[in-house]
């Protein structure tokens, strides 16, 4: 698995992976209206413009030249977030991907990278109800902080953040969602 910085022949599959993996992972969180509405083109048009203008910035994943998953992350988007704060802005893996160590390499990629721009932290929202598939994260170095769940699309999420100076291994760090574009 090569983990490398998305070009713009990725936008599609990065959309593709987007729309697949919101319509798996949170078919009983999500009104299923809401997911049907999803639309590969409108987050492929989207994809394309970050990844022109560098920013978030996007990783993927590929195995023999397909791409099985990505990563965004950027400055923390919270509002009075330190600039040394850095977000795991979403993280997805191709349905038929998962539970193959790929969000394990990009997390290490990513904590990688995010030193070498000067974060010192990090943090991401997680969906309240994927909670409790968050344990091995919390055990990690990504534990619930106190700050008070938000509500976004009718759907509250809780926050985690971590030290990025510490050695952390996430295990099953692609069952971390967080909200993203």
């Amino acid at each position: 698995m090569q983990i490398a910085q998305a070009t713009s022949e990725n936008a599609r599959a990065v959309a593709e992976i987007h729309v697949a993996a919101w319509r798996a992972a949170y078919r009983s969180i999500v009104p299923d209206d809401y997911l049907a509405s999803l639309s590969i083109e409108r987050r492929e048009a989207k994809w394309s413009e970050c990844i022109a203008a560098g920013d978030p910035t996007l990783l993927v994943a590929k195995k023999a030249g397909v791409v099985q998953g990505w990563l965004s992350f950027g400055k923390c988007r919270d509002i009075g977030s330190h600039k040394s704060e850095a977000e795991v802005w979403a993280i997805y893996v191709s349905p038929t991907a998962w539970s193959t160590g790929v969000g394990h390499l990009f997390w290490l990629r990513a904590k990688e990278l995010m030193l070498e721009k000067g974060f010192k932290s990090c943090s991401l929202w997680v969906f309240l109800r994927m909670n409790g598939q968050l344990s091995s994260i919390a055990q990690s170095g990504l534990p619930m902080t106190g700050q008070p769940p938000r509500t976004s699309n009718s759907v509250v999420c809780c926050f985690r953040k971590c030290d990025l100076s510490l050695n952390l291994a996430v295990n099953h760090f692609l069952k971390i969602t967080a909200e993203g574009i």
